[in-house]
């Protein structure tokens, strides 16, 4: 219960970008009055390897927006990745929303059954000789 209610204020946080007291009371009383999903608990060890994605992503974004600003990409591909195996729905969605936060990368399709995230990703190849 607690983990999912951290879940919501992060995300509801990380939407408004505001953490006024009105703010956080809304959060907070959207947060418990949302419906909670019974699905199978994750183990402790995926979310800490999420955090630790979740922290180094945001550099990560700053780092590749100053690499598109200061040498363009002039060509773009499609890669698989693949989803790691008995994944919830929640670990997931932190997985798309990771990977569509940086800057070069986007999410296209992810294929529950197949177990793979299609990603569009911008690249920057070097010119041959």
């Amino acid at each position: 219960m607690v983990g999912h209610l951290i879940l919501r204020l992060t995300i509801w946080f990380l939407l408004t970008a505001d953490l006024s007291w009105p703010n956080i009371l809304i959060g907070l009383s959207i947060s418990l009055l949302l419906p909670r999903g019974y699905t199978n608990p994750e183990a402790l060890k995926d979310w800490l390897l999420v955090l630790g994605k979740i922290l180094w992503a945001i550099p990560q974004a700053y780092i590749e927006a100053f690499d598109l600003i200061l040498r363009p990409h002039n060509e773009e591909d499609i890669i698989l990745e693949q989803v790691e195996k008995k994944r919830s729905h929640r670990l997931v969605f932190l997985d798309i929303l990771l990977i569509t936060f940086t800057p070069k990368t986007i999410v296209v399709k992810y294929d529950e059954e197949g177990g793979w995230y299609e990603v569009h990703r911008v690249i920057r190849r070097k010119k041959q000789t």
